[in-house]
Order: C-alpha cells, then sequence, then structure tokens
C-alpha cells in the first residue's frame, strides 16, 4: 500500500454523481475535483483553496484515497484539463476555503471557549497582524539538500480528546529506506504503529485546526529547503510568497531574497542568543529564557509551528525556558532541535513543546533531547514527565526511551543481585512513578504472582536490547553538564501582561 492511502476507500467526491465538463484556469474553483499530477501519475483532487502567488495561480488539493496530511499547493502545471473536471453540487459542496465544510450553513451556536484564557502549560508565541491559533509527524529523512515534505493530517474523530502537548518529532530509525509493513496482529508491534501512524496520520488533532489550510509552501533555512506541514501564523503577506527565507541563526524572516541577502550581510549572530550549557563534539545545548529574548523566541515558535500540529500559539514566551541542541559548523551552531519547559511547572513537567527539525529526524537527535530534559531533572532532584496527553507518535518516542532505560536498569541490578521496585526505577531515572508503571505494563513486565506484584524481563526482550547495544548511539555526557536550577521572580515565572 502506497504510504498515505486509505484502506482504498475514496476520501473526495463520494456524495453522489457529478456534472462533468472541461474546465480552464480560470473557471476552476473551490470544491471541483481534476486529475492531478501527483508522484508520477495522474490523481482525482479536489481543490480545497485556491491563491494567487508571484509565480502564478496555485490549488490546494486534498488528493483521492490520500490522507489528508499528503495535502498540498500544486501550480496550474499540474493539473490536466484536457480532462472533464466533477464539478461540485450546489446544495451538498460548499466552497472549503479554510473555514469548515459546512460554514455556509446555519449552525447551532455553542458556547465558545476561544475567549478562555490560555492555561499557563501552552506554548506561547505572538505574530503581528494575525490572530494567535491553535499551536510537532515524523517522516524519513530523503535527502542532503531537502527536507522531507511528508505534510499534515487534520481529520479528527468526533468525540476524541484534542491533544494540547503533542510532542511528536523522530523515532529512531537505523534503515532510513525500510518502510515496515502494516501487518493485522494483536501484539503491539512498533514498527507497524509508525507506519500506521505515518500512513493514516495523527487522530489527536485540535479541531479548531481542521479546516487550518497549510499557508507556506517553501522556507529556505540555511542549506536546507524545507516544505511545511502545518499552518503556522505568519503575517498574511508571507502566504503570497513562492518561498521564504529565514536566517538561521537569528529566526528572521523574509519575503523577498533581496531582503533576506542584505539581512545575512549584516547579521553577526552565530548561535542562539543564550548560555551554552552543554558541549560535545557532537551536539551543543543552549538555554534561552523567553522574558529576555522574546523576539527570538516567538520566531522559534513560528518555525516549530509548521511541523507542529498539536500546540496553541498564544501571546507571550515569558514563562518558559527553551533549550535548543545544535551542530558546530565553521559558520557557526545550526539548529537541530528544540525543547521548551516551564519556569515552574505545577504538573512537575519537564518539556512543554519538543521538537527535531524536519532534516534531522530519525537519527537519534530525538532521544539526545529527551535524555537531556531528564538529565536536568536529575540535577535538580525532581521526577520529570513530558507534558501530558502525548501524541501518538510521541508516546511511541517516549515509551522507546522509557523502554530503553528501564530495561537497562533491571539488568544492572539483577547483574548486583539487587531488587527493584517502581520507586527505585522511578528515583534512579527521574521518571514519574506513573510513567515507569506504564511502560512496564506495556511491554507486559509487570506481573502478579503468588499474591504479589513482580517484574519480569522476557528473554527475548533481553537479547534484543543487547543486539541493540551493538549499535552505536549517542548519549549525553552528564558530566558535560554547567547547569543549575535558575531562581526566579514571581512576575518573571508568568507572562508579562
Amino acid at each position: 500500500m502506497s504510504p498515505g492511502i486509505l484502506n482504498g476507500e475514496p476520501s473526495v467526491g463520494s456524495e453522489g454523481p457529478r456534472q462533468k465538463s472541461k474546465a480552464t484556469v480560470e473557471t476552476l474553483r473551490v470544491g471541483c475535483i481534476a486529475m492531478v499530477e501527483k508522484d508520477g501519475q495522474a490523481r482525482r483532487a479536489e481543490i480545497l483553496s485556491i491563491k494567487d502567488t508571484k509565480s502564478g495561480r496555485q490549488f490546494y488539493c486534498n488528493f483521492d484515497n490520500f490522507n489528508k496530511r499528503l495535502d498540498e499547493w500544486v501550480p496550474v502545471k499540474r493539473i490536466d484539463f484536457e480532462q472533464d473536471v466533477e464539478w461540485p453540487s450546489p446544495d451538498k459542496d460548499k466552497p472549503k476555503d479554510g473555514k469548515g465544510k459546512n460554514s455556509t450553513a446555519p449552525k447551532k451556536k455553542a458556547p465558545s471557549k476561544a475567549q478562555k484564557r490560555p492555561s499557563k502549560r501552552e506554548q506561547s508565541v505572538i505574530s503581528e497582524a494575525v490572530t494567535p491559533l491553535p499551536f510537532a509527524d515524523i517522516p524519513d529523512s530523503q535527502s542532503q539538500s531537502k527536507a522531507p515534505s511528508t505534510p499534515r493530517d487534520l481529520e479528527a474523530k468526533a468525540g476524541e480528546t484534542p491533544a494540547t502537548a503533542g510532542d511528536e518529532m523522530d523515532i529512531d530509525d537505523d534503515d532510513d529506506n525500510h518502510t515496515p509493513e502494516v501487518k493485522k496482529e494483536e501484539e503491539f508491534s512498533r514498527e507497524a504503529e509508525i507506519e500506521k501512524l505515518r500512513t493514516g496520520g495523527s487522530m489527536t488533532q485540535n479541531p479548531t485546526e481542521l479546516a487550518r489550510i497549510r499557508n507556506i509552501s517553501k522556507v529556505q533555512f540555511g542549506q536546507w529547503d524545507l516544505f511545511p506541514w502545518y499552518f503556522s501564523p505568519y503575517p498574511e503577506s508571507f502566504t503570497q510568497e513562492d518561498v521564504i527565507f529565514i536566517c538561521e541563526f537569528c529566526l528572521s524572516y523574509y519575503g523577498d531574497k533581496k531582503s533576506f541577502s542584505r539581512h545575512r550581510s549584516k547579521c553577526t549572530l552565530q548561535h542562539p542568543p543564550g548560555n551554552e550549557i552543554y558541549r560535545d563534539d557532537y551536539v551543543s545545548f543552549f538555554e534561552i529564557d523567553g522574558r529576555r529574548q522574546r523576539t527570538w523566541c516567538r520566531n522559534l515558535c513560528l518555525l516549530s509551528k509548521m511541523f507542529l500540529d498539536h500546540k496553541t500559539l498564544y501571546y507571550d514566551v515569558d514563562p518558559f525556558l527553551f533549550y535548543v541542541m545544535t551542530q558546530k559548523s565553521e559558520k557557526g551552531h545550526h539548529l537541530v532541535g528544540y525543547f521548551s519547559k516551564e519556569k515552574e511547572s505545577a504538573d512537575g513537567y519537564n518539556v512543554a513543546c519538543i521538537l527535531t527539525l524536519p532534516q534531522y529526524q530519525r537519527k537519534g537527535f530525538g532521544r539526545l533531547l529527551i535524555q537531556f530534559s531528564y538529565e536536568l531533572s536529575k540535577i535538580e532532584g525532581k521526577l520529570g514527565s513530558p507534558e501530558k496527553p502525548l501524541s501518538d507518535l510521541g508516546l511511541l518516542s517516549y515509551r522507546q526511551y522509557w523502554s530503553e532505560n528501564i530495561l537497562d536498569l533491571l539488568l544492572e541490578c539483577n547483574e548486583r543481585d539487587e531488587k527493584s521496585s517502581i520507586e527505585s526505577i522511578s528515583n534512579s531515572l527521574a521518571m514519574t512513578t506513573q510513567d515507569v508503571e506504564h511502560t512496564l505494563q506495556a511491554l507486559k513486565m509487570q506481573v502478579y504472582h503468588k499474591g504479589e506484584h513482580k517484574l519480569v524481563v522476557p528473554e527475548a526482550m533481553i537479547k534484543q536490547r543487547e543486539k541493540a547495544k551493538l549499535k552505536q548511539k549517542r548519549y549525553i555526557a552528564p558530566e558535560r553538564i554547567q547547569w543549575k536550577p535558575p531562581v526566579f521572580t514571581a512576575s518573571s515565572r508568568t507572562w508579562g501582561w
């Protein structure tokens, strides 16, 4: 089954028969179904939105039998006007212009939650001239010059709880070209789950994002060409550009190359504007205070929103610290990923938002980000946990980290003939007892035998872990961290309203 195809069921034009006739660039409108080139062949696609850019008119298409996270903007040359176009029914097919499928139909008024003051745990950002809108998928890395263009899924099942804390980053994969086959089996298969989520998309979306159409087509970021997956509230004028330019050091954004080139000739920043608290021969970490570096952190949130579908963008970054991972070259420190953290979390969360940029995904950087967050928790003397609820792929990433570390600790205790408990594992790894217990249950390592709970490690899991250890993976060296838990005043821990 091709990536993104939905179980053979049509995803567009299934309401009934439609009128067919030829169309032109001028007459083609929202709601029409045309034949559009994708992956080298013509496919049925529904036009969801139309915009005029500097290079010409573009159409936002949802392809038949493809998940909506693979929607994309296509130029006129990819549309086959020699074949008939299916016209929308005037009664059933209303224009899908980014305001929902039934935007023109009368609706019952429901209590609005939009005016609700954002909770302190929500990620923050501001974008001038744009209404702040709700605020991390993990595709394969495809080339060294272009980031993967796997975009989004904006469908949500009715009744599902929207995730307010998506923590999607990379799932480690030693073979980037390997695409595990989805098999129907009752037992948990991590590979099958990853593939199912990639092709089926995340099902824990914020419902207010359902009608959000990806507004930025392409981003030039350093040597990389990035293709956004999700909507990001950049100023509306930027949506008319074929490509926007973002400085990879100060994260300022520009709509034309001349302005960007002039900026680059003057920009002196070569690393994130904060304190370097960790450095080895592979990566560095910088700590940035959202209150002191508001513009940079807001720009970071705008950039990351293009690859995060669960986060809610709000008005300020003051209550957060940003821990940014970079790789150094002769030009400076290049942004790889980051996680944000509340200065004071009432729920004890050590991560609010986490992201690995798409060009660095599936290379082990996500694991380094997670490990670093727990190393900081150990220094603080606290038990850490990512903000809940986790997204589906975020849960897989964290569960992989949790299971590896818990299993290693249990094997070490077994060699020393020491007894283990959930509490001792929690204290040793700085994980909450809930995360430890849920991981043990998911791995079926917690059993009830002769009136008491016991931890059992299957022989197959031990062999699998020993095999995994033979592969060289990078880890954070705790002794290299130069950091003390910061102390803040009451005003610096909150929004600056």
